[in-house]
This record gives structure tokens, C-alpha cells and sequence, in this order.
């Protein structure tokens, strides 16, 4: 056999080709099946039309009569008892039988011969169907039609065959011998079973139902076969990769223990050290490119040129940062120039994996070689920064993560360290500075690689995480003025970012993905977050939260956002939970609780919450939270809790706040009015929508009342025992007169929707 030809590929052809001849075996049975069957409804259905006639004319008549054949033209060379009947006929001799009253006989002729417009006992059409010879249908004399007598059988498909010969009477319908039989029976040999009975596979006139036909044996369905999955060890080219990482692993730890190990054990010398590092690299690189050239070369000269431009650029950590042969702005320009030409050699090959190893080995293994940790970050940012141009020319999503992660990581740990050293006052800055140049970058690579391509969330991922050190940066200085400044540029800033899609022109000139604009959205808001925690006290941290709530919910209602709407919620979730725990139900039932914590900044807070749940219903209704009935009702029902709290402790406040000693009552009993007039307002509205029948007007009725017993639980249980003089007597009164009203409003709105009904 020729070697070129796959084995594999001639045996899944074979099964193949087997799976279309047995396909096409059953395919032909199917279809001789189908034959048979039509073939046999187009007997029945042509017997009962001659049936039907022959009853017309026999006028009732079943006896059985001897007749004559008097006229027929025989087809020549058609065998059987037709011919024997045609031989008779030309010799003049009458052919006696029994056959059923006003029956003809059927004989075969050629084409265009005979009457027209007899109709046939049984078998095919008399002319036009396929397959089937003309037929002339001869009457025999003295008979008038009658029904036939049961026992006559069809013929098949060949023809008719009627038993006999020549000179010989026509037998009593007894069973016919056709030429071949139902399926299954060989050729010549008589249909059993008694006259009239049904044939198998056959009907005539006056059978009984044809019994099912059995089925064919079930065919396995044969699939053919795939070529088997190889282990993933024996497929083309993992295991030379996984010996090339590993080679690029081993060798790289090696230089790692030429530079640091030996130095530490005294071996050689930091000059031939350096050198022999730096010439080890060099020749790893040169072998690389050589047998990159040569042919099956590609994964050992990538593995070698990663190799040697990561050893090169470990060299020039170590000599920056162990030896200090070189200045920190100096050690990084030349390590540039070494991670941007590894960068470039992996884009001339167009090979991910060059550029993948050489960032991951260097940033890896830089932390072994250098002694200062923010020499080690000046470092991972040059490599961060070197990797930058490949987002305008390639689409190598994992370089993003490689190039971006480790230098995050280390600039957070540097972030935290410094915070956590109280003496460590120009690292600060240093740290602060690195933070800001990781995020810048991630974002110039973020939106450079979403103008070119849309889909880049690697990308955006990247730029995400890049931001993750500024927003830790408000750590590293004391005080609210630090923190604060840092944190609100960097939400100003990223916030931009996320809304220049909004403006159309400048949206369209920026071209910032979407998913881009929801990373910086949510970086922004993390850093607004920590903003407002620095810029405000406990009492007014609430009314900050708020008042970012309503903006997130007001952006999301303009532009149909649910991301920001989801944000805006978030923010009035963590404003509720400071504003609880300022203003908690124990707090405003007790007086001196209430006077302890309570102040106009609570009143403040209070207001500000009720506009949220304004302007959140407001959203809610432009992104469609509102088309169903139930869900309206449901978020009413929580909006009503939080309007009424927020309400009563707006009261209770405003009361405390003007230093009265009647202040906590007064506010209790107007809270009291409020609660009794919020009951009424949700009870017209559930009685003015009563006829429709809406879930709203159900849910508005049962809130009314749950909130009228409410309200009345307050005025006794609390106000009673707590109010005194005028203010009891004036909430008393106020409360009985709105239930007055609303009493005699609901008894007339069922008054009248029975009287409608």
C-alpha cells in the first residue's frame, strides 16, 4: 500500500460504504412493500366499483349460471386459461363454467381492443395505468349482472392468469394460481384457505379486512465509525510544547541560580556572573532563530529565543537591583529594550506563546533576582508597558492577562506594605505613582483594543484588574483630605470613561465597547464608594449614599440601563442599611434614644430616601419593571413600608430637632395622621379601580386596611399612652374623621358594583 494513503481514512470509507449499501437494502424493501400495498388498494377499490355495478344491474339475483363465452380477442403469447378460452372461442366450442351472476370475464388484449366503458371485476384500471396492459372486459350472454361470489382472488401485479386450458370449463372461484403470489410464497402455488375467505395479502370483492402486513425485522442502524480521540499525550505537538515550557522553566531557574546563588555562595565573581548570564542568553537566542528556520523547528526556536530574552532581561534586574552597576531609569530603559524586542520577534513569528513565555518568565522569576520591592514594580511595569503595541496588530488574549497580573499583584502588595509602615513616607508616593501608571496603561490597552476589536473582553478584563491597586491607594495616607482626593479622581476619571458612549459624537469618535464601559462603571463606582465613606461623618454618610443612588438611577432611567439601575439600587441598599442603623425602630420609639441620635442631618436623610423611591419608580416605569400589574403592585407594596418609615422618622426627627420636650410627641402623632391619610389615599385607590378587577386594586385594598389597623394599633397602644392634651385630642379627631370618610366611600363603591352587576 502507498504510505501516503491514511489506513485510518481507507477503513472509514469502507464502514462507510457498508452503511450505505445495508441503508439502501432496507430502502428497497420499503419501496416493494409500498408497491404491494398500493398496488392492492388500487384492486380493492376498482372491485368495489365493478361490485357496485354488477348489484345494479342483477337486479338482486345471486344463482350461480352456465354460460357461454361468445366473443373475446386474445393477446398473443399471453399463457393460461385466457388462451385456452381464446383457442375455444375461435374453434366455435362454448366454454362452460360456473362463475357468479353477471360477472364478465376478464381477458387480456392488446391495446385499444375491446368495448369501452366496462367496468372491471377487479385488478387495475382498464386503461392508463402504469404497468398494466389494456384490458377488455367481455359480458357473457344470458347472464344479468349480479354480485360475485365470494372466493374470487386478485391478481398480481403481472397480469391475470385464469387456470385452465384450452377447450376446458372456467373452475368455480375456488383460489387462482397467479403467476406469483403474495410476498413470501413461491411462484405457481395455489392461495390456501377456503372459497370466500381473505387471502393473505390480498382482497377481493366481499374479503374481509386485509390482516396487517408483518413488519420487517428491525434493521440496526449502523453509524459509522470514528477515528478513536487520541490521549491527549500522543496528539502532534503537546508533548513537544510541555518539554519546551519545562525546558524554558528549568533553564530560566538556572540563570536565576547563576545570578542569586552563586553570589551567595561566593562562586565567581559578579562580573563574569553578569556576563556569563548575559552570553548565555545571547547564544540562546542566535540557536533559537536557526532552528526556528529549519523545517518541524518552530516550538524548540521559540522555546530557546524565550529563553534567552528573559535570562537577558534578568540580567539587567540583577544588575540594577543586587549589584547597582546601573541607575533605576537607566536598568529600566535597557530592560525595555529587551522585553520590546522579545515582543517584536514574537509578532514577526506571529507566535502568542513567544511573547506569553518571555513576559511570564520574566515577571516570575524577577522577584527571585531583585532586593527592593518597588524596584521589582518599576520592572513589572516595563514589562506591562513593552507588551502594550501588540493590542494594535494582534489579538493575543492571553498576553493581556499575563502582562497585566503580575505587576498588580505586586503593586497591591506594595500598597498594603507601605500603609502598613508608618515610616515609609516617599514609598507612598512611589506606590501611589505605580498604581497610576498600571491603570493607565490597562486602560490605554483597554480602549486601543476595543477600537479595533469590539469583542475584546479579555481586554477590559485586564483593564479591571489594573485598577484594583488605585483603588486601594486611598490606604496609604491618613486623614479624610488624602483618601478622599484620590478616590474621587479616580471615580471622576473612570466615570467619564463609562459615560462618553452616552454623548453621541464623542461616543462615536471614542469608540468604547460596551463591556469596557460596565468594568470602568463598576471601578468607578467602587471608587465613589470610597469617596463618600471619607468625605462624610456616621449622621451623613446616609445622605451621601443617597444622593449617589438617585444620580446611578436617574443615569440608568435617561439611558435605559439596568447595569446602572442595578448600581443605583445597590447604593440605596447600603444608604438604607446606614440610615437604619442611625434611625432604628428603637430608636424612634424611645424618647431618649431619640434625642440621643436623632438631628436635622436624620431629618436630611429621611428626605433625601423618600426621593430615591421616587426617582427608582420613575426608572422603574422607562425600563418596562412596571408593563405587568403584579409586579407594579408587589414593588409598591415594599416602596409604601420604606415611604412610611422613612416619613415617620422625618417627624420624629423634625420633632427632636426643634428641642422641644414636646418635640418626640408631636412627631409621633403627625406620623400617626400620616399613616391614617396613606391608608386612605391606598384605599380610593383600590375602590376607584374595584370594577376592572386588577390585581392593583386588590393589593391597594388589602395595604389600606392592613395600614388602617395599623395606624389605629399606633394611636391606641402608643399615642394613647404617650400623647397628651391637644396633640392626643387632635390626632384622635383627625384619624376618626378620615375613617369616617373612607368608611362611607368603600360601603358606596360596593353599593354601586353590585348595582352594575
Amino acid at each position: 500500500m502507498n504510505p501516503a494513503i491514511d489506513p485510518r481514512l481507507i477503513a472509514r470509507l469502507s464502514t462507510e460504504f457498508t452503511s450505505l449499501g445495508e441503508h439502501l437494502n432496507i430502502l428497497g424493501r420499503d419501496l416493494d412493500t409500498l408497491h404491494t400495498q398500493v398496488l392492492a388498494e388500487s384492486m380493492r377499490t376498482a372491485a368495489q366499483t365493478a361490485t357496485g355495478t354488477g348489484v345494479a344491474g342483477a337486479g338482486g339475483s345471486e344463482a350461480p349460471s352456465t354460460v357461454s363465452v361468445t366473443e373475446q380477442r386474445p393477446e398473443p403469447g399471453v399463457p393460461g386459461a385466457l388462451d385456452g378460452v381464446a383457442a375455444a372461442q375461435q374453434s366455435g366450442q362454448p366454454v362452460q363454467g360456473t362463475v357468479p351472476p353477471g360477472q364478465e370475464v376478464p381477458v387480456r388484449s392488446a391495446p385499444g381492443s375491446g368495448p369501452a366503458g366496462a367496468a372491471p371485476l377487479w385488478g387495475p384500471p382498464p386503461v392508463g395505468a402504469p404497468g398494466w396492459p389494456a384490458q377488455q372486459w367481455v359480458p357473457i350472454p344470458g347472464v344479468s349482472g349480479a354480485a360475485p361470489a365470494a372466493g374470487w382472488g386478485q391478481p398480481p401485479a403481472s397480469g391475470v392468469g385464469m387456470p385452465g386450458a384450452p377447450g376446458a370449463p372456467i373452475p368455480p372461484a375456488s383460489g387462482w394460481i397467479p403467476p406469483a403470489g403474495p410476498m413470501g410464497m413461491p411462484v405457481g402455488q395455489p392461495v390456501p384457505g377456503p372459497v370466500g375467505a381473505a387471502r393473505p395479502g390480498w382482497a377481493g370483492p366481499g374479503a374481509q379486512p386485509l390482516s396487517p402486513m408483518p413488519g420487517l425485522p428491525r434493521q440496526r442502524r449502523v453509524v459509522a465509525g470514528r477515528p478513536a480521540r487520541e490521549p491527549w499525550w500522543q496528539r502532534e505537538g503537546v508533548i513537544s510544547r510541555v518539554l519546551a515550557v519545562a525546558g524554558v522553566a528549568v533553564t530560566l531557574i538556572g540563570v536565576v541560580m547563576l545570578l542569586v546563588l552563586a553570589a551567595q555562595a561566593g562562586f565567581f565573581g559578579p562580573v563574569p556572573r553578569v556576563l556569563a548570564g548575559g552570553l548565555f542568553s545571547a547564544a540562546l537566542v542566535g540557536v533559537g532563530a536557526r532552528v526556528f528556520a529549519k523545517p518541524g523547528g518552530r516550538v524548540g526556536g521559540i522555546a530557546l529565543a524565550a529563553t534567552g530574552i528573559a535570562g537577558g532581561y534578568l540580567d539587567v534586574v540583577a544588575m540594577t537591583t543586587m549589584y547597582r552597576w546601573l541607575d533605576p531609569v537607566v536598568g529600566y530603559v535597557v530592560a525595555f529594550g529587551i522585553a520590546a524586542g522579545g515582543v517584536a520577534l514574537a509578532m514577526r513569528w506571529n507566535s502568542q506563546g513567544l511573547a506569553v513565555l518571555v513576559t511570564a518568565g520574566a515577571a516570575v522569576l524577577a522577584p527571585f533576582v531583585s532586593t527592593e520591592l518597588m524596584l521589582l514594580v518599576g520592572f513589572l511595569i516595563v514589562l506591562q508597558i513593552a507588551a502594550l503595541p501588540v493590542q494594535l496588530v494582534r489579538d493575543w488574549p492571553w498576553l493581556h492577562v499575563i502582562r497585566t497580573i503580575p505587576a498588580v499583584l505586586v503593586t497591591l502588595l506594595a500598597v498594603v506594605g507601605t500603609a502598613l509602615d508608618s515610616g515609609a513616607g516617599p514609598d507612598r508616593y512611589q506606590a501611589l505613582a505605580a498604581a497610576i501608571v498600571i491603570a493607565v496603561t490597562g486602560l490605554i490597552g483597554a480602549v486601543l483594543a476595543g477600537r479595533l476589536r469590539a469583542g475584546d473582553v479579555t481586554a477590559s478584563l485586564s483593564f479591571g484588574a489594573a485598577t484594583v491597586p488605585m483603588l486601594a491607594a486611598p490606604v496609604l495616607f491618613s486623614g479624610r483630605t488624602g483618601p478622599t482626593v484620590v478616590a474621587g479622581a479616580v471615580a471622576t476619571v473612570l466615570l467619564l470613561v463609562a459615560a462618553v458612549p452616552w454623548v453621541p459624537k464623542l461616543g462615536a469618535a471614542a469608540r468604547i465597547p460596551g463591556h469596557l464601559a460596565v468594568v470602568s462603571t463598576l471601578a468607578g463606582a467602587v471608587a465613589l464608594l470610597e469617596a463618600c465613606v471619607g468625605v462624610t461623618e456616621v449622621q451623613t454618610l446616609p445622605t451621601a449614599l443617597f444622593v449617589v443612588a438617585m444620580g446611578f438611577l436617574a443615569a440608568a432611567g435617561q439611558q435605559r440601563s439596568r447595569f446602572a439601575s442595578a448600581l443605583g439600587a445597590v447604593y440605596g441598599g447600603l444608604g438604607a442599611v446606614a440610615f437604619l442603623f442611625r434611625a432604628d425602630p428603637a430608636t424612634l420609639a424611645g424618647q431618649a434614644e431619640a434625642e440621643a441620635h436623632l438631628s436635622i442631618s436624620t431629618a436630611l436623610s429621611a428626605v433625601f430616601l423618600l426621593a430615591v423611591l421616587a426617582v427608582a419608580a420613575w426608572t422603574a416605569r422607562r425600563l418596562g419593571l412596571l408593563d405587568r400589574e403584579s409586579d407594579a403592585a408587589v414593588l409598591s407594596v415594599f416602596a409604601g413600608i420604606g415611604g412610611l418609615y422613612a416619613v415617620t422618622a422625618l417627624t420624629v426627627s423634625l420633632g427632636v430637632a426643634t428641642g422641644s420636650r414636646d418635640g418626640f410627641l408631636a412627631g409621633h402623632g403627625i406620623a400617626t395622621v400620616i399613616w391614617m391619610a396613606a391608608a386612605t389615599a391606598a384605599l380610593l385607590f383600590g375602590l376607584r379601580r374595584l370594577s376592572r378587577k386588577s390585581p392593583q386594586a386588590k393589593v391597594a385594598l388589602v395595604a389600606g386596611l392592613l395600614l388602617t389597623g395599623a395606624a389605629l394599633a399606633k394611636l391606641f397602644l402608643f399615642d394613647l399612652a404617650t400623647l397628651a392634651g391637644l396633640l392626643r385630642a387632635a390626632a384622635f379627631l383627625v384619624v376618626g374623621v378620615l375613617l369616617l370618610m373612607v368608611g362611607t366611600r368603600y360601603a358606596r363603591a360596593f353599593a354601586d358594583l353590585n348595582a352594575r352587576t
